[in-house]
């Protein structure tokens, strides 16, 4: 019978060593920033990038548990993808993005019900005490249970010592991806996901000459990375055009990058078409650092020929006529626009949504500020029109001098426009007034054009220091 039990004994023994194998976990695999041997980030807008990084991996053959550190804190997990550029074949089992990070709050909560040790430092004697307590909670402040005692928070020569950190822990965001190879050994393998906190946006100076005819046009690109993670030189792209997005947790957020103008000599930006959009990459690599916003030279442009206006718009309520005093009238303000065609000067190029910003040399020949407007992606051989304010000596006030009900549907308006000019030279302000219905104008005292359906304008002459009035008649059919 004994040697019956040890036939048995040697067989038990290997299965029990099996099953303590097949149960132990397996080992992580780390691939920190440091692994990364080329990164390449292509930005959009509204906060949304493609980021590609090559990374040499050490691979066993067969399962391995991969965690790939420093990657985005706002990475999109579900569009995750890893290859291989070395040959092998990766097969994915499962992956799972850990954003808990370590922070003394955290770690703190991962200890409530556990023990700690509380160092507490005496500064008469240079010495320290250790005693062992229970963390009951952690919500307001921490609660600690003593074995004689429950005491909160931690007077201020006290500090708490941890046995160790949570795996669920981690002190970067990191992507843990359980795969199998086919080959062991170094191999190099990209990885490709799209991540949030990444985004860039246009900005201009527009620089008005002294006659106010031409303008000097300079454009940036602002970067802006606040994804929880640095890229080191990086290859740099941006992505022109409205690219499309399935509604999801952000269903207001427009993955929209912009129709970028070809950039200047100096900016290191070239431009190639990608399909329906353009794709715009930086000659050199560049660190994008976390929480940090670059700028980069995106476009200079000079001598263009640029018009302005002087606009005086109506209301689109104005035949609610009982709402105006008739005797005083209603001041109306006098826009003033710049205007040019992104086609002359050194321009004709695409230009991407931004702002504007405007300015113009005082006497002594200091830039100051005159004014701002966005402009939308704007193709080349366009216009651009620019809102840069009011104008101080430029005024209009507009009265109901008569009107009549011809019917239920049919009335009758005349209106009186008086436009005064203060400045030393004559002006020209066109008068644009919203018409509702069916209109037809049966007087007037300068002709008028049908700029719209529901609208008609005039381009009135003021001369300098003088008033002009226009007058006009309508009939309305609502």
């Amino acid at each position: 019978m004994k040697f019956f039990s040890c036939l048995l004994c040697a067989p038990l023994a290997i299965a029990a060593a099996g099953a303590v194998a097949q149960s132990a976990p397996l080992a992580e695999t780390v691939s920190r920033a440091e692994d990364r041997k080329a990164v390449a980030v292509t930005i959009y807008n509204e906060s949304l990038a493609l980021i590609r990084e090559e990374r040499e991996l050490n691979l066993n053959a067969g399962r391995n548990l991969l965690a790939l550190r420093e990657v985005s804190g706002q990475i999109k997990p579900q569009t995750a993808s890893l290859r291989s550029l070395s040959g092998a074949r990766l097969t994915l089992r499962e992956q799972n993005f850990d954003f808990d990070l370590l922070t003394p709050k955290k770690l703190l909560e991962k200890y409530v019900g556990k023990t700690v040790t509380v160092v507490r430092y005496n500064e008469r004697g240079n010495t320290e005490t250790r005693e062992q307590a229970t963390v009951l909670a952690n919500n307001d402040g921490v609660v600690l249970k003593y074995a004689d005692r429950i005491e909160t928070d931690l007077p201020a020569n006290a500090r708490i010592v941890y046995a160790d950190v949570p795996a669920t822990l981690r002190e970067r965001p990191t992507l843990v991806v359980d795969l199998d190879s086919d080959k062991a050994g170094a191999q190099r393998a990209e990885l490709s996901y799209l991540s949030g906190g990444l985004s860039w946006k246009a900005d201009y100076v527009a620089s008005l000459a002294n006659d106010e005819k031409t303008l000097d046009l300079a454009g940036w690109v602002t970067l802006t990375n606040s994804s929880g993670t640095a890229y080191e030189n990086a290859k740099l792209q941006l992505v022109a055009g409205n690219v499309n997005r399935a509604p999801d947790e952000m269903p207001q957020v427009r993955a929209e990058a912009l129709r970028m103008a070809a950039a200047a000599p100096d900016s290191g930006l070239t431009r190639e078409s990608l399909f329906e959009y353009h794709l715009y990459t930086l000659g050199r690599p560049t660190t994008l650092r976390d929480q940090q916003t670059k700028q980069v030279a995106l476009l200079s442009a000079a001598r263009v020929p640029v018009q302005k206006e002087y606009r005086m718009e109506g209301a689109g309520n104005w035949y609610m006529v009982d709402l105006i005093p008739p005797e005083r009238g209603y001041k109306r303000a006098v826009e003033v626009f710049i205007q040019f065609d992104n086609k002359d000067g050194d321009l004709g190029q695409p230009l991407p949504e931004g702002v504007v910003r405007a300015y113009k040399k005082d006497q002594e020949g200091r830039p100051l500020f005159i004014g701002e407007d966005r402009i939308e992606h704007t193709p080349k051989n366009e216009p651009v029109r620019l809102k840069v304010g009011n104008a101080f000596d430029i005024t209009g006030n507009w009265k109901r001098t008569d009107g009549a009900r011809i019917s239920e549907r049919v009335s009758e308006q005349e209106v009186a426009i008086e436009l005064a000019n203060a400045k030393n030279q004559p002006v020209t302000v066109r008068v644009v007034e919203p018409l509702p219905g069916e209109w037809k104008i049966l007087k007037e005292s300068h002709p008028h054009r049908k700029s719209g359906a529901n609208s008609a304008s005039w381009d009135i002459p003021v001369p300098a220091d003088g008033k002009t009035t226009l007058s006009y008649r309508v009939r309305t059919q609502l």
